[in-house]
Order: C-alpha cells, then structure tokens, then sequence
C-alpha cells in the first residue's frame, strides 16, 4: 500500500531526525511522496530532496507557520513553496529572529525556578537556525527535569505555565499571503487545534479562505474518527483541499510515527493529484 506524508518535521527545526532518516523511514513506510514542514525554516528541503531522489520517493518543499488569532496560535502549512524565494525567507527569519529573543526569557524563568540550564546549551541541542520550546523540553529530558516533552509543557512551557512567554507572531491573513507570493499552497494545518468552538470555526475557516486559504489538514494523527468526517465535510462545504499528515517529530511526540501516525493513519494518495492542480504543478 502507497503512503502519502504531508507534514513532517527535521532537525532544521524542532525535529530530532535529520531530513535523510525522515525520507529512509518514509521508505519504510511505504510512502511514495512527502513534504517536509518544518517550522519556520526550509533548510531541510534540499538534503531530503537528494535522498529522495536515491529511494524514488517524490519530495514537496513545505513549511509551517505559526500566526496567532483571538487568544490562542493558529498554524498554516505551505505546500509546492519556491524555497529559494527572497521575500519568503526573509519573513521567516523574522519569525526566527523572534524566537531567539524569546528563548532566552523562557530559559530564565527556568533559572529562577531553581533548574540548571542555559540557552548555549539549548542551541547546541537544536543544533540549527529554528530554536523553540520542544528544543528546551528535550534540554529538560536530558537532565531529568521531565520524563518526557509533554510533561516539559504541562509544566513549564505551555500557556499559562510558570515559564511561558508570549511570542511574536503574524495574523492568519499575513502567513496565507506570504504563502501565496511564494506560489505556495496554503493550509489549515490540524483544525483540532484551534481554540474555537465549533460553529466558529467554521466561520474562521471561512475567513481564512477569503482570505487565499487553499485546504485543511483534514487527515492528521490525533483526529477521532469523528473528527476526521467533520472537516472533510467543512472543507468539501467551503470547497477547499484536503490535505493530510502525521506531524512526525521524533522524540517529542515518539508515539508519531512516519506515514502512519499512531498506527492507523492513511492519507489518499488521490489528494495529491489535486494540490498539483490547484499549484500549477501537473
């Protein structure tokens, strides 16, 4: 059976396998094409696209980007990007660029919370551009603060907890048009996320396609079933794509697994046919 992937994560950002072990796994997998997302950042695409060439596995360059509406984060994932677009990389830097000078604030409400650690050590964990909090969790694992990157948040990093800094980010409407000048896709990345209730986020999805929204991840590996059938039938009411992937991380989610999530993920192959078109890119 042939697989479809169409979010995951490396070490160019907060990913703990490099973009290499991310296509050899999806080998293994059986995933025939994937696209890598990391946050912020497309550093990782070219070395996955090599690999991918070695293994016959077909390679989209994506990114995720993180926007903030009402009171809680909003992602959108960028499909068919061209990576090498200057005005696209430069607002990604700015998001980076953001994170560093949040990093350090988080690392020192750790400190005062009586924890040993520092931002060197953190960046030398990330070992890249894209620093963030699931960065700072496995700095917490490795010193036996947490045993694991979820207890990293309910404790220390989520919001609301006692070492959590709000963070500069751009509106929905800003992410999609960067999206869009990159020649993009641009998507609603797991819906399941949004903090709205759910005759909102309709309308929010709504906007956000007035707005050039192209798709929602509608196949994603923390959806119930029941889920998964509400926002297939949102974005076929509002004729929008259907996309889908695991959020493959590694590590930090190790129960996420490269094409099949928690183990009963599928995404159609079909969808990928149709992001083509809407791209230009049959």
């Amino acid at each position: 059976m042939s697989r479809l992937d169409l979010h995951l994560h490396t070490t160019h950002s907060d990913g703990s396998c490099t973009p290499t072990e991310v296509v050899n796994m999806a080998r293994h997998a059986g995933v025939t094409a994937l696209a890598i997302t990391d946050h912020d950042i497309m550093t990782g695409v070219t070395e996955a696209m090599t690999a991918g060439q070695q293994c016959e596995i077909e390679i989209i360059p994506g990114v995720e980007i993180s926007s903030f509406t009402g009171n809680s984060e909003l992602h959108v994932l960028g499909y068919f990007l061209d990576q090498q677009d200057p005005d696209l990389l430069a607002r990604l830097k700015t998001l980076r660029d953001g994170r560093h000078r949040r990093n350090p604030q988080i690392i020192e409400r750790l400190q005062t919370l009586g924890i040993d650690i520092t931002y060197d050590e953190v960046r030398a964990l990330a070992g890249s551009d894209s620093v963030g909090r699931p960065h700072i969790a496995r700095a917490l694992m490795d010193k036996h603060v947490v045993a694991s990157a979820k207890e990293a948040f309910d404790r220390f990093l989520a919001e609301g907890r006692p070492a959590y800094i709000p963070r500069e980010l751009p509106s929905p409407a800003e992410a999609i048009c960067w999206i869009k000048a990159a020649r993009g896709l641009a998507v609603l990345a797991h819906p399941t996320w949004v903090k709205v209730a759910e005759q909102s986020l309709v309308d929010l999805v709504r906007q956000l396609k007035a707005d050039g929204l192209d798709g929602v991840e509608v196949y994603y590996s923390t959806h119930a079933a029941r889920q998964t059938r509400e926002y297939l039938s949102l974005a076929q009411q509002l004729g929008l794509l259907v996309t889908g992937g695991s959020d493959f991380h590694g590590l930090t989610k190790p129960d996420i697994e490269v094409g099949i999530g928690k183990g009963t993920l599928h995404i159609p192959t079909s969808l990928l046919p149709k992001m083509k078109e809407a791209a230009g890119r049959l």
